[in-house]
């Protein structure tokens, strides 16, 4: 059995964190000690790094779910909790990472791929630890008695995808000879025998020239209908997907079908097409194999003019005795070193890291605010969720908090601006209260928060990310960038019966 494995879909769960604590220093001789509740520890990460060592996704093949270190609960004389540890999971270059649909299991949005060592990715992010109440006093609030609860983290599940990451493709029918080409061109040793479907997964092999070399892969024979799931080649189709160069091998004998190789020529460019749009105007050579036997001239002379009708470089070869494979590595490994230099300039200054966490960041302070209509509100987002979870909504000054942390964030702003009033009642998970407008008193104002740290840690050289600071000077001229409202025909009415 193949222990090749391209494609796994994992669940991941960060660590909870901790909760903070309310604590009061006790001690002889020191009258009014105050407040001095440790705050919660960080729950650890679920993160994926990029490790070049790696071929296959055989990791994830049996097990699928995976959780991170939750942080410890904070304590009394302003211990604070232990942050939990990450969880490093290791996947192979070029995978590429996408979130799934909880109840369909449908891929939703690509969160990063995966093609330089070493790079990194956090998929499940840990829950923030809780403040202890050393963090809530003011003036007028000299004791408070509560603190916040840790978050508890996101469970989601991930979809990983491998995809072959070589300069260039060998495709053909099945039988071409695209094994024995990789075979005589490079170190690598496929299977080869006279029957159909010998390759059963993708070969790579480095084909070295001079002081130049590059990476080619043997991809599994296709045939028409390949692209509709036809076949054994489709499930490796990805895998062309990043290669820069196609190299087109067409069996000039038309194998033992008798078959045409123009024909088979057009079939599996427009496979290519239909899998995805790009690959038919990827860079392509074609290749004429098995020249030496004899009778081959009509048909090699037929496809080197639909091979120039198309644009394309054409090389008659054979796998066998070598004929014709120098001139075809000189031209594959000329094209590869110039896309490269492309590939270098086009990515230069990148920081695939940074862009992602960004991504994920933005998504996290997303906030919809939608009207359910008879003055009532729903409001959604990870960020805005967060801060519900953690509030001890049987104590009322954590309640207060928690509408101080509303008004900090914008989100006040932005009600009011989608036309919510006071008196109005907003919904956040299965929590309700009632809205006050944006003048009500604020017993916390004087409080230097970490409504940032709240909202996500946002990167401080990165001038897309929108900071708290921006989302607040924003409001006053229109809704708040990173929200979304939604409004019905009942807003309307409102208006005009006010």
């Amino acid at each position: 059995m193949s222990t090749f494995t391209d494609m796994a879909r994992i669940n991941v769960k960060g660590g909870d964190g901790g909760a903070g604590c309310m604590s009061f220093r006790r001690e002889a001789f020191v009258p009014k000690g105050g407040p001095d509740g440790g705050d919660g520890g960080h729950g650890g990460d679920v993160v994926l790094v990029c490790d070049p060592q790696l071929s296959s996704l055989i990791d994830y093949r049996y097990k699928h779910h995976f959780r991170a270190d939750r942080g410890t609960h904070g304590q009394g004389s302003r211990k604070h909790g232990r942050d939990g540890e990450d969880l490093v999971l290791r996947v192979p270059l070029g995978t590429v990472v996408r979130e799934l649909d909880a109840e369909t299991q449908e891929p939703l949005y690509q969160i990063a791929d995966l093609t330089h060592p070493g790079e990194r990715v956090i998929v499940a992010p840990g829950g923030i630890g809780g403040r202890g109440n050393i963090h809530f006093v003011t003036s007028v609030r000299r004791a408070p008695a509560f603190a916040e609860k840790g978050e508890p983290a996101a469970e989601h599940w991930i979809e990983l995808e491998m995809k072959l990451m070589a300069d260039a493709a060998l495709v053909g029918m099945p039988s071409v000879g695209k094994s024995s080409l990789i075979a005589r061109m490079s170190a690598a040793r496929p299977k080869i025998a006279d029957y159909p479907f010998t390759t059963l997964v993708p070969n790579l092999g480095v084909v070295k020239l001079d002081d130049a070399s590059f990476v080619v892969a043997d991809v599994p024979g296709l045939i028409e209908g390949a692209s509709e799931g036809k076949g054994l080649g489709h499930e490796f189709l990805r895998h062309i997907e990043r290669t820069a160069l196609v190299m087109h091998v067409v069996d000039v004998t038309g194998g033992f079908e008798g078959r045409d190789p123009v024909d088979d020529y057009r079939v599996i460019n427009r496979e290519l097409s239909a899998y995805a749009a790009d690959l038919g105007d990827r860079l392509q050579v074609v290749v004429a194999n098995k020249c030496d036997m004899p009778g081959t001239e009509d048909a090699v002379a037929r496809l080197r003019a639909a091979a120039a009708e198309d644009g394309r470089e054409f090389f008659p070869v054979s796998a066998v005795t070598g004929e014709g494979l120098e001139p075809l590595i000189r031209s594959v490994a000329s094209h590869v070193s110039a896309l490269r230099k492309e590939m270098q300039v086009e990515g230069e200054g990148a920081t695939f890291d940074k862009v992602w966490e960004a991504d994920r960041q933005r998504r996290d302070r997303k906030i919809d605010i939608k009207n359910l209509g008879g003055g009532v509100w729903r409001v959604t987002g990870k960020a805005i969720e967060r801060m519900v979870v953690q509030t001890d909504w049987d104590n009322e000054e954590a309640v207060l908090f928690l509408q101080h942390r509303f008004d900090r964030m914008g989100l006040d702003d932005g009600l009011e601006r989608a036309g919510c009033r006071a008196g109005d009642e907003v919904r956040i998970l299965g929590y309700a209260f009632e809205f006050e407008g944006t003048d009500a008193a604020d017993e916390f104002d004087e409080l230097n928060d970490r409504d940032d740290q709240v909202l996500g840690e946002i990167l401080e050289d990165d001038d897309d990310v929108i900071t708290v600071g921006e989302i607040n000077s924003h409001a006053e001229d229109g809704l708040a960038d990173g929200f979304e409202a939604e409004s019905t025909d009942s807003q309307a009415a409102q208006d005009e019966a006010e």
